[in-house]
């Protein structure tokens, strides 16, 4: 799993650098064609592996319910994210990942419950497939938050 955290760190890397240098007003935008925005990928991809990851072997995400609730499977941006949550996440970007990566390390993850994927139809059975699936997603989302920058002229 080694390689699969180090993507990971270089994936929330480019994440970091989207909160640190775009505007939050660049950050809300949602250009015309598409439903949501740069701010709600990298939230989405923060909430959805601590989803996979955590809340399906039964244990408590590291990011709170509110965090959770805005940027869950299901929602859409409403275009207000505030600086205060970009802050909070230019920390979440690196601390989730890098708890994970220890978590797993200390072998923590000890129950999964199953969760079949309704993009693909594939049933997790096992951290390690929902941890690798979660890269996956994120880095679908990766390309989603550069077709936004094309579409943004950044």
């Amino acid at each position: 799993m080694d390689f699969t955290f180090d993507v990971f760190a270089k994936t929330r890397g480019f994440f970091k650098a989207y909160l640190e240098e775009l505007s939050l007003a660049q950050l809300n935008a949602i250009p015309n064609g598409f439903n949501n925005n740069i701010i709600w990928n990298i939230g989405h991809s923060i909430v959805t592996e601590q989803i996979l990851v955590y809340k399906l072997s039964g244990l408590k995400p590291n990011v709170s319910a509110a965090i959770i609730e805005k940027y869950k499977k299901g929602t859409k941006p409403d275009g207000k994210a505030t600086q205060e949550e970009v802050n909070e996440f230019k920390v979440l970007v690196f601390k989730t990942i890098e708890h994970t990566k220890a978590d797993f390390g200390s072998k923590v993850f000890s129950n999964f419950h199953e969760y079949t994927l309704s993009t693909t139809g594939n049933t997790l059975t096992n951290v390690n497939q929902a941890i690798q699936f979660a890269l996956i997603h994120e880095g679908m989302h990766a390309g989603y938050i550069l077709a936004l920058l094309r579409a943004l002229k950044v």
